[in-house]
């Protein structure tokens, strides 16, 4: 079994991803790891060369600037990456999204164990989203709490951005990939890059959506979704989190947006019948 991991990072610096932790983190069960570098204005690619592995496949592209419709750019940087990956998984992790070491066994053993089983197209892995600091997560039907990340690099898949894959069983019809849990929770960092860092990100991605840049401010957010972590963070992010945490300050006159209200309404409904009401990416094998 060959084992590929991917990604695609610009402006790793500029706008505060921990991509270099993000690339270590699973690359001990890689048997290669392609990242595609965009052209960046900071260190980006040092960043990157500074991993000392024979694993690391660099591989760099233009972006298309005109593109700027519901980040279809990032599906195609991301595909870019994907599309060099030569094993027979395509384990894909974002620039701020790591894997705790103490789970890489669990994957490397599931990879194995479907391997042969072509009705599992797609490995699905938990989220925990940390918020402000490292002591505070995110939760709620509003926040992604399952995607596939590694996908059978055997069968026909695009990514329309940078969240999901679709698989194409007919020409023009593309589906989300058939997968299993995997119980394993990808740790996101991007809710928690400083706030100048984050304002810098909307300023120069948001185009990309078509959307109109707005100011970023930690606690103007529902207090019903903040939570606190109690588990432990992957070894590899002991040097990139911030020692003492930021405080993260609830503002007390932030009114709730329309979406937010609606994401109450879900929770309520998910607390009287089991069921999950956020977005699924994927297909459940039965």
């Amino acid at each position: 079994m060959k084992v590929s991991g991917f990604t695609f990072i610009r402006n790793a610096s500029i706008l505060g991803y921990p991509v270099r932790e993000s690339i270590l983190s699973i690359l001990p069960i890689c048997d290669e790891f392609v990242v595609n570098i965009g052209d960046s204005e900071d260190d980006t690619d040092e960043i990157i060369s500074s991993i000392k592995d024979p694993k690391i496949r660099i591989i760099r592209s233009q972006w298309n600037e005109k593109m700027v419709t519901k980040g279809f750019v990032y599906g195609q940087q991301k595909s870019i990456a994907h599309y060099n990956c030569t094993g027979d998984w395509a384990f894909y992790l974002e620039g701020d999204e790591v894997i705790h070491e103490d789970d890489l066994p669990k994957i490397r053993f599931l990879m194995e164990k479907y391997l042969n089983d072509h009705r599992v197209e797609a490995l699905v892995f938990d989220y925990i989203h940390f918020y402000c600091n490292q002591n505070t997560i995110l939760e709620g039907p509003g926040w992604t709490r399952r995607a596939p990340r590694i996908i059978r690099n055997t069968i026909r898949v695009y990514s329309p951005d940078g969240l999901f894959f679709l698989v194409l069983e007919k020409n023009k019809v593309g589906r989300y990939p058939y997968g299993i849990l995997t119980n394993v929770p990808i740790y996101h960092y991007g809710w928690m890059r400083q706030e100048s860092k984050f304002n810098t990100k909307v300023k120069k991605v948001s185009k990309y959506w078509n959307h109109r840049a707005k100011e970023f401010k930690y606690g103007q957010i529902d207090p019903k979704v903040v939570k606190e972590f109690k588990g432990t963070h992957p070894t590899v992010m002991k040097s990139w989190l911030p020692d003492p945490p930021p405080v993260l300050t609830l503002d007390k006159e932030y009114r709730l947006t329309n979406k937010e209200i609606r994401q109450r309404m879900k929770s309520l409904i998910e607390r009287i019948i089991p069921i999950d009401l956020s977005r699924r990416h994927f297909k459940l094998i039965k």
